[in-house]
């Protein structure tokens, strides 16, 4: 077991490039299932997600070729199971992202629930109730979720009770290669959605209004493989942008769109950093004090919850009072005792968190509690007094492609030790 030592205390500044969108890359991956043959992706992590779906895709029968570090190419002609195999599924929540694409292509799957990070119930029933208005049935078994069509998927009107990305995912991939027209209501608007289903319309789908409210989908007989590049990841350029605003940068983040972190660096910037966006980079740096303000999480454009953990580090040691709302994953906010562990003063009265700003954190032994929450005790521990050690390090693996390494590279005194 490997944790990860982090020294308070020296700058952070300089440049670093940031990989494929873990976000998106998992859901490109499994869309490869709707069309047999060999496609190829660029841009994308080296991150333990994604070889736990290059295992699912392997063992359903496809066959990748690792062409280099982030380039894979992937030959789907040989699927022909419609099973995933539960212990690796059950590894992460993206796991439901093959459901679509095999009911797609086989008219049936079977698909263990989710696994992932445990950062609060991850209810599917909005995937579910979506798809059976496409003319699926489902039914349990021993912990799987069983899906079934009896003749072809017909495309619906579907409204979602809640713009969930991993429902507005599947729908779109499942409602592409269906009979006549499907509809998306109040559908998620997030970059990865539209990275998605740029992919799919390359592949010979027809799709309008994604990034909007409102996604047509008009079914086509087939698909075809293609070549296409992974949008940047813009949680990974959020959490090294927020490594700069607590030590005072500048750090320059490159290889994403400042557009998709929006509001993230409009808030940013009213806590007292400077932002300068270019085409694809974003410098930040700050001078004066960090500025405590109210954020509450909702789904893209609003405030991100993958940017949550990040920017409750930031208000802990910003002057003043806030309040966190999170109201995406009623677990999020497992960071906020390990925090306190380090100094911080944080609340928590039900999906609020009450962050009164400290004058400095203290060095001390903490435990990653999901993927981002592991991520931000790292950047406490580069302005926190001593040595900060943090466990669990597995859970960052999961969505950072070399965490370390570049933090180093921007200065920071950080390292992977040995338990």
């Amino acid at each position: 077991m490997e944790a990860i030592r982090v020294v308070g205390g020296p700058p952070v500044r300089g440049t670093v490039r940031v990989e494929g969108a873990k976000n998106s890359a998992l859901k490109l991956m499994a869309a490869t299932l709707m069309a047999p043959g060999v496609s190829r992706l660029t841009n994308v992590p080296n991150i333990s997600d994604v070889h736990v779906m290059g295992k699912v895709l392997t063992r359903l029968g496809a066959s990748i070729e690792v062409e280099d570090e982030h380039t894979l190419v992937i030959d789907t002609s040989g699927v022909e199971s419609w099973v995933t195999p539960y212990e690796l599924v059950a590894q992460m929540r993206a796991s439901t992202a093959v459901l679509g694409p095999l009911i797609a292509r086989f008219g049936k799957a079977r698909v263990a629930m989710p696994g992932g990070c445990n950062i609060g119930a991850r209810k599917i029933d909005m995937h579910l109730r979506g798809l059976s208005a496409l003319g699926v049935t489902f039914s349990q078994d021993h912990g799987d979720i069983v899906a079934r069509v009896d003749g072809e998927l017909t495309g619906a009107f579907v409204p979602l009770d809640f713009a969930s990305v991993g429902a507005t995912e599947n729908l779109l991939m499942a409602s592409v290669l269906a009979e006549g027209e499907t509809t998306i209501e109040n559908a998620a608007r997030e970059p990865e959605i539209c990275d998605l289903a740029t992919m799919l319309s390359e592949m010979g789908a027809e799709i309008e209004g994604a990034g909007t409210p409102t996604i047509k989908v008009k079914g086509v007989s087939a698909l075809h493989p293609v070549e296409h590049e992974v949008v940047g990841d813009r949680i990974e350029a959020g959490t090294f942008l927020a490594a700069g605003a607590l030590t005072g940068g500048p750090v320059t983040v490159t290889g994403f769109d400042p557009e998709h972190l929006g509001l993230v660096l409009r808030k940013y910037e009213s806590m007292g950093m400077q932002v300068e966006r270019g085409e694809r980079s974003c410098t930040i740096s700050r001078e004066g004090p960090l500025r405590a303000l109210d954020i509450q999480t909702l789904p893209f454009p609003g405030f991100p919850t993958d940017m949550q953990a990040q920017t409750m580090v930031l208000l802990s040691v910003a002057r003043g009072s806030c309040v966190v709302t999170e109201n995406i994953f009623e677990s999020r906010f497992m960071l906020a005792a390990e925090l306190s562990r380090m100094g911080a003063d944080i609340i928590i009265e039900g999906h609020h968190a009450i962050v009164r700003g400290v004058d400095g954190l203290s060095g001390a032994p903490v435990t990653a509690p999901d993927l981002r929450g592991g991520a931000a005790l790292v950047l406490a521990g580069l302005v926190a007094d001593g040595y900060t050690t943090v466990s669990d390090i597995h859970h960052i693996d999961r969505g950072y492609e070399d965490f370390v390494p570049k933090l180093q590279g921007l200065g920071a005194e950080v390292s992977r030790v040995d338990l």
